[in-house]
């Protein structure tokens, strides 16, 4: 795989340099047709649209797991409540 280098605006006073490299997918003739001209009309293009849509779902996930760890710390380090499970159903409904 190839690796280009490349700087990159964050808003309108940050620029990053970004390593970058070219992938290739497949899609629908008219998809592809219609993104170009979805893209054009955003003074955009398709590579953009697909990385910054990427870069959307990978970091959505990254979020999700970061939670998902987060919470599952919390119950493992929340206090004991003293309940201990009934041993049956029936016991579990006597008054």
């Amino acid at each position: 795989m190839l690796w280009r280098t490349e700087t990159v605006q964050v808003d309108e006073h940050e620029r990053i340099a970004m390593e970058s490299t070219n992938i290739t997918i497949r899609v629908d003739r008219r998809l592809a047709q219609d993104a170009k001209i979805w893209a054009a009309k955003r003074g955009s293009s398709v590579s953009r649209l697909v990385a910054k849509e990427l870069e959307r779902l990978v970091r959505r996930d990254e979020h999700f797991e970061a939670a998902r760890t987060r919470a599952l710390r919390r119950l493992n380090q929340a206090p004991e409540l003293g309940w201990e499970k009934p041993e049956s159903r029936d016991a579990l409904h006597e008054r």
